[in-house]
């Protein structure tokens, strides 16, 4: 069997930096970015790319539904 990753991809423009992605994470993979998009909120971003899993936690707590979560076969 192959190992599985995770990939989070965040809609920055949709994302009101509210941190329930971050909390969520067992994974301690997102965080604030220091730049701001459009409406003037941080918005979250992989911070630690190479701990996710893709367990979609941090989809599940989205409220503004601005997370998709992927799971890459690495061989």
């Amino acid at each position: 069997m192959g190992k599985i990753k995770g990939a989070v991809v965040v809609n920055t423009e949709r994302c009101k930096g509210c941190e329930l992605c971050i909390v969520a994470c067992p994974s301690k993979v997102l965080a604030l970015s220091k730049q701001v998009n459009a409406k003037g909120y941080n918005f979250a971003y992989m911070a630690n790319e190479d701990a996710c899993v893709g367990c979609s936690a941090c989809g599940y707590v989205c409220p503004d539904a601005c997370i998709s979560v992927y799971k890459v076969k690495v061989e």
